[in-house]
């Protein structure tokens, strides 16, 4: 196939981490590759600790708090496997998630599109430079308008993971991981838009909003909410704090995609 070997190495790297992670010491991963029809599909399945049910709708999910057990702590799987359906996604393919219940173990199958014509075409391999964040990557394919944008979250992995799929839309990313950070970055890198997380510690996102709206390079910056609280209160006082949007976790990615592209590059909706 034709595709960018460093964001696909992720994907299975990521893939083949989680299987790492929630099988036991002595149990089984397996990985299978090959040619269906116009598509090269490759499955990794475990013997581990499987995932529920009710949760492999949502287990792709971004900030999904969705867990593959009770059990577990330390996080859950939602903004791992959000990144890997993203790059899936950004290369035409499609990652479907597999279980039959806890302790019956996972798999997870890629298909993405196989080459048709007899000489391949080199792969675009990534430069794998960020900008200081280690969030920065190549511009995405097809984007048509390149922002700049700041993440902010004190969960580092969110900010990153999220700031990493807008940069393979094309847009410039910047992340930072609590209010004092963002409004410091936001100061000296001047985004377009700026993406915070409203449960943020010491300085939340309310606070964050209103000391940017006072300053004099804020006028036209796009700020997002982006939190677990969705009601019309919430939402209200979110508006009342200087945000122009609000979204509510898990977000759908198609959501802020969407608004997104419905600005132009000078970042004014």
């Amino acid at each position: 196939m034709d595709g960018d070997r460093i964001r696909l190495a992720q994907v299975f790297t990521n893939l083949l981490s989680n299987a790492c992670k929630y099988t036991p010491r002595g149990g089984d991963i397996w990985i299978h590759m090959g040619r269906r029809g116009s598509e090269a599909v490759v499955a990794v399945r475990d013997a581990g600790i499987g995932i529920k049910p009710e949760a492999l709708p949502r287990i792709f999910d971004m900030f999904s708090q969705a867990v593959r057990s009770s059990d577990l702590t330390d996080g859950g799987l939602g903004i791992g496997l959000c990144l890997v359906r993203g790059l899936v996604e950004h290369h035409g393919g499609t990652v479907e998630a597999r279980s039959d219940g806890l302790g019956l173990g996972s798999e997870f199958m890629v298909r993405l599109p196989a080459i048709q014509a007899a000489a391949p075409a080199p792969s675009r391999d990534g430069d794998g430079t960020g900008d200081g964040d280690g969030t920065g990557g190549s511009a995405g394919d097809g984007a048509s308008r390149r922002l700049r944008i700041l993440v902010a979250d004190d969960n580092r992995d969110s900010a990153d993971s999220l700031a990493m799929m807008l940069s393979l839309m094309g847009h410039e990313t910047r992340a930072a991981y609590d209010g004092t950070d963002a409004i410091r970055k936001a100061a000296a890198s001047r985004p377009d838009v700026i993406v915070l997380d409203l449960g943020m510690p010491i300085l939340d996102g309310y606070q964050a909003a209103r000391q940017i709206r006072k300053e004099p390079w804020s006028n036209g910056v796009v700020l997002v909410a982006l939190t677990g609280w969705g009601q019309e209160s919430d939402r209200a006082r979110a508006k009342s704090a200087g945000f122009d949007f609000h979204l509510t976790k898990p977000a759908d990615p198609g959501a802020l995609v969407s608004l997104l592209a419905g600005m132009p590059s000078d970042g004014v909706p």
